[in-house]
């Protein structure tokens, strides 16, 4: 594994400022974690609402026809996905709790860190004095004894070039403690720095840890959920299984059934009998009707009982209400009457 204590130096001594800012970075990687999270939650809330609006769609399917049992299938189902979602989005918000919390306690960390060092900073801070110290250091020595070496060569006179090489030997010391102090702090900033690369790693890595810990309890939520959402369908599967074409038309007969009793046929001749008059036959045949006083009791006693004929070629009176008047002397005009057939 890289170590941070091997590959954050260089000549400007970036190193330290590197890791740190990265630190910091940290406490922003946390803070979008937590949004996303929260927005998944938005959506798995907005989900949730929309399976309990199309549950109640379902609720409200038309309850005629032998179709109508199959709309409990589908509003069981919506409703049991919608609790699934609801669910994962209370889960995404207990997620959320555990991001800001360890945001909060990571803030602490980092306060705490920047306080151990501080020291590394002071000691960057110092080298690079040191490295511009040394570099002029650098440059009067250099620049001084180029100046020497043209006095020697154009054979100068003794005091001037007596003089340039005490200025040369001034420079080269000048020169020499800076590089001692350089080497000083460098040697203090060098242990610092590997302490505070050490410390930022190990930060680093608990932070990595931690957020990885955060995202599996994402992805863990995510996948019960999707387990759950898949024992629903396969349930709404096996509900639709169950019931059977033969189930749905039976269970229509029984509720909306309007009877067993098939209407009885009715015969012509049945008809005939039931409407013809009884005194039909009645009225077919003739009856006499007979005048009080005029029977044949009343006759008198040397009177016949002569049947009655009629005369060939008599002539018949009927009046308005349908009897025959026969004039006979022997009968003493008694009146016969027959109905009109």
């Amino acid at each position: 594994m890289a170590a941070f204590k091997n590959n954050f130096w260089g000549e400007k001594n970036a190193g330290f400022d590197v890791l740190y800012h990265n630190m910091k970075h940290g406490q922003i990687a946390t803070k979008e974690l937590a949004e996303f999270v929260r927005e998944r939650a938005a959506i798995e809330e907005t989900y949730s609402k929309s399976m309990s609006k199309l549950a109640k769609m379902a609720s409200s399917g038309s309850p005629l026809g032998t179709f109508a049992p199959l709309w409990d299938v589908f509003r069981v189902s919506s409703d049991k996905l919608a609790l699934c979602h609801l669910e994962l989005m209370r889960k995404m918000n207990d997620l959320i709790r555990d991001i800001n919390k360890y945001g909060d306690e990571q803030v602490k960390i980092h306060r705490k860190t920047k306080e151990e060092v501080v020291g590394t900073l002071e000691a960057v801070q110092a080298l690079q004095v040191q490295s511009g110290q040394l570099q002029k250091a650098r440059e009067a020595h250099h620049a001084r004894y180029l100046e020497m070496d043209r006095l020697r060569k154009e054979s100068a006179p003794q005091k001037e070039l007596e003089k340039a090489e005490q200025k040369s030997k001034k420079a080269a010391e000048v020169f020499a403690g800076a590089i001692e102090k350089f080497n000083r702090v460098g040697g203090d900033f060098e242990q610092k720095m590997c302490d505070s690369a050490q410390k930022f790693q190990d930060i680093e890595e608990a932070h990595l840890k931690q957020m990885k810990q955060l995202i599996k309890g994402y992805s863990h939520s995510i996948e019960d959920t999707h387990v759950q959402v898949g024992q629903v369908h396969e349930e709404f599967k096996q509900n639709l299984e169950n019931i059977g074409i033969e189930n749905l038309v039976q269970k229509f007969t029984d509720q909306k059934g309007t009877g067993k009793e098939r209407p009885a046929p009715v015969c012509f001749e049945e008809y005939l009998t039931s409407t013809v008059p009884t005194d039909v036959g009645k009225k077919s045949r003739g009856k006499a009707f007979r005048i009080p006083g005029l029977g044949k009791r009343d006759k008198e006693p040397d009177s016949t009982d002569s049947a009655v004929t009629e005369a060939p070629n008599s002539p018949l009176e009927v009046d308005d209400e349908g009897f025959v008047i026969r004039a006979d002397g022997r009968h003493n005009d008694i009146l016969y009457w027959t109905l009109k057939a």
